[in-house]
């Protein structure tokens, strides 16, 4: 029986797991960088890395309130890390865009991510790794 596999079931368990990691992750870049991101702003960039859209389409792409959207696109705005300028398109909507400093950071928390990979590696091996990879990135027709 499925249940008999763990105590948790399998949202639980990667719920548990990407809590964790982003809780690492978040150390990692403390550890190297005095700016303070969010994981809501992290997402946010990432959302718009190599991208111009409008705040209105952020606010739908995203899974927050358009409130929070806002409220975080204007700390990730105080911090450096991203620009909001008027949309060539129309006079009521606002892009934003990654500043140069904004993608440094993208740039180098994927490399702190990708090192975090590399320890998992490591530890549970290359093949799993990737089997779990593999599995994550199919299809679960849900």
């Amino acid at each position: 029986m499925l249940s008999d596999l763990n105590s948790l079931g399998l949202v639980n368990l990667m719920n548990e797991k990407h809590r964790h990691l982003r809780q690492v992750t978040e150390m990692m870049w403390d550890e190297q960088s005095d700016i303070k991101i969010s994981q809501t702003e992290w997402y946010i960039m990432y959302k718009i890395y190599g991208q111009k859209p409008t705040i209105s389409d952020v606010s739908k792409n995203v899974t927050i309130t358009r409130q929070a959207t806002h409220k975080n696109i204007k700390s990730l705005q105080a911090k450096g890390l991203v620009e909001v300028s008027n949309s060539d398109h129309s006079k009521r909507d606002k892009c934003i865009c990654l500043t140069k400093l904004g993608k440094q950071c993208c740039d180098k928390n994927e490399e702190l991510v990708l090192q975090l990979e590399n320890r998992i590696s490591l530890t549970i091996g290359y093949e799993n790794l990737k089997h779990i990879k593999g599995i994550l990135q199919s299809d679960w027709g849900i």
